[in-house]
């Protein structure tokens, strides 16, 4: 499989970010009926900050270096549940999750679960003003 290049034909293959063939995820879009208004729920509630414009299209990007695509949306949206094929949730990390958590619910943001604790891992199931799913995530440890 070529998920990694060599750096020179003579070289063994290597797994920097230099040699890598995928390096990421540079961001992930969300397409809403109103894009400006959705960026700003970002900014306004997550802290956010809007990086990038054009052409009805915002990119909000968080303190970690993780960017939205919030995109003009067309047509009807699909019903979902946690569980249909396709993208359920993104994760928030947060840096103290009870403070997190009151704040969210002092700003008015709908809560869809108790916070939850599943190993260790503390997680709070929320919506933005669109209905997309999203959740806190604090762990012990990062994942590997």
């Amino acid at each position: 499989m070529a998920f990694f290049r060599q750096c020179t034909p003579l070289c063994a293959p290597c797994y920097t970010p230099e040699c890598m063939l995928y390096t990421g995820l540079e961001h992930t879009a969300i397409a809403s009926p109103h894009p400006e208004r959705l960026a700003q729920w970002y900014v306004e509630t997550l802290g956010f900050v809007i990086n990038y414009t054009y052409g009805g299209n915002y990119f909000v990007k968080a303190p970690n270096g993780a960017m939205l695509e919030i995109i003009p949306s067309q047509g009807d949206p699909l019903p979902a549940e946690m569980k249909t094929p396709g993208l359920r949730h993104l994760a928030v990390m947060v840096s103290d999750f009870d403070a997190a958590a009151e704040d969210l619910k002092r700003k008015g943001v709908r809560i869809v679960s108790e916070p939850l604790d599943l190993s260790g891992n503390r997680l709070l199931f929320f919506t933005d003003p669109d209905g997309n799913l999203l959740h806190l995530i604090a762990r012990p440890a990062p994942l590997p």
